[in-house]
């Protein structure tokens, strides 16, 4: 059982609700300026979260599986994530950058290079939300492969699970590429002797030759080694394909448990995962989403998330479980789900004018009273925060 917890915050425009753009001091109208990007990930640093994660995707919120929908009373439209993340990076000191970027339709090398820079500007902060694009109208944007619809009807269809399993095998192969390509330059392989008029030593700069069925690539990359060797690869996972996807290739898996019992359940499933695929090494860190409604009981807790119900239309609904409660009550699930196996959570905040304070202001320093969550930031590197070691070079030479 982990004693002390890893939090931190999945931010998506002014929160998971679809009504939040409505609240006051919402700021949807600057919704796409870096200030209201630096701002929101202040208030996490200020709670001393490990790190926040930027939602990102080919297609409009709210569309799921199927194509857009024809609302226009939800936001819609997205900034790049790694480029928010790279932007916010200037204005942070401590906190985990970790923006979703996709394994499918993108090409390894321009990832392995845009998340290496981030983590070369936030001295060794960025990290990578790994995420498969499994939805039809988004393969049409690239025009390279069609992808049939998918639906929670059609989960179980055998042409549907073949199509899901090669996107998932895709996407290992992606990480596994971007990885290699990280190491592709030794740590010192960068010379700068004036002396010699030498910049670069390229005995340390290695060839990546990746075949797969999806791509290939030669390298070695443009980008020498990230300052943590490896940013963090995170990857949000429901089911067996995604939690082996995530134990070969991750560092951290989000899950989406619906109470302490299943919790140990996803627990199971997750080391089952990692046995399935052969991991070695430090197991893979299991940290719980949660949509959090916060208010000072949790009947008006209740009451608050009905409103923004009734102002959105229907009721809002999510793959991570809905806590509408108390910071006290909160706190109390964290707890039990902690002793069921769970080492860190990730909070969705319902409006993150609301709740993103309240997780700050009255979720932790309740934690902190409890001897579960740090006082202070004690590291430099997101890997410092999650307790993870810098790894060594594959290609270097003992």
């Amino acid at each position: 059982m982990p004693e002390t917890l890893h939090l931190s915050a999945a931010l998506e425009s002014t929160g998971w609700h679809p009504a939040s753009w409505r609240e006051p001091g919402s700021r949807a109208g600057e919704l796409f300026t870096a200030r209201f990007w630096a701002d929101t990930v202040a208030e996490a640093e200020r709670g001393l979260f490990d790190l926040v994660t930027v939602e990102d995707s080919f297609g409009l919120q709210g569309s799921g599986f199927g194509p857009p929908d024809d609302r226009t009373d939800r936001v819609a439209g997205r900034l790049d994530a790694l480029l928010v993340a790279a932007r916010l990076a200037l204005v942070t000191e401590a906190i985990g950058l970790v923006p979703t970027v996709s394994t499918t339709h993108t090409e390894p090398f321009h990832v392995s290079k845009g998340l290496a820079t981030l983590d070369h500007v936030s001295s060794g902060r960025g990290g990578w939300r790994a995420q498969v694009a499994a939805r039809a109208h988004e393969a049409e944007l690239f025009g390279r492969r069609s992808i049939p619809a998918v639906t929670r009807e059609t989960l179980q269809d055998p042409a549907v699970v073949a199509v899901v399993e090669d996107l998932f095998a895709e996407a290992r192969a992606v990480v596994d590429t971007v990885r290699a390509l990280w190491d592709s330059w030794e740590d010192d392989a960068v010379v700068r002797d004036v002396a010699t008029g030498r910049f670069v030593d390229r005995t340390k700069l290695h060839r990546v030759a990746a075949q797969t069925p999806w791509f290939s690539v030669l390298g070695p990359s443009i980008t020498p080694r990230p300052p943590q060797g490896q940013p963090v690869v995170t990857a949000l996972a429901h089911a067996r394909t995604a939690y082996e996807f995530a134990a070969a290739s991750a560092d951290v898996v989000f899950v989406t448990p619906r109470d302490a019992q299943d919790a140990r359940a996803v627990v199971a499933e997750v080391r089952a995962a990692e046995a399935a695929v052969g991991r070695r090494g430090v197991p893979l860190q299991v940290h719980a989403d949660l949509v959090v409604a916060l208010a000072a009981d949790a009947a008006q807790a209740r009451n608050r998330l009905d409103r923004l119900d009734s102002a959105d239309g229907e009721a809002f609904t999510s793959d991570a479980l809905v806590v509408a409660d108390s910071p006290a009550g909160l706190v109390e699930r964290l707890l039990l789900w902690r002793d069921a196996g769970i080492e860190g959570f990730r909070f969705r905040p319902a409006v993150n004018a609301t709740d993103l304070p309240a997780l700050v202001d009255e979720v932790v320093p309740l934690l902190q009273s409890a001897g579960a969550f740090r006082r202070a930031y004690t590291g430099a590197t997101l890997r410092d925060h999650l307790g993870l070691a810098r790894p060594a070079n594959r290609y270097a030479t003992v």
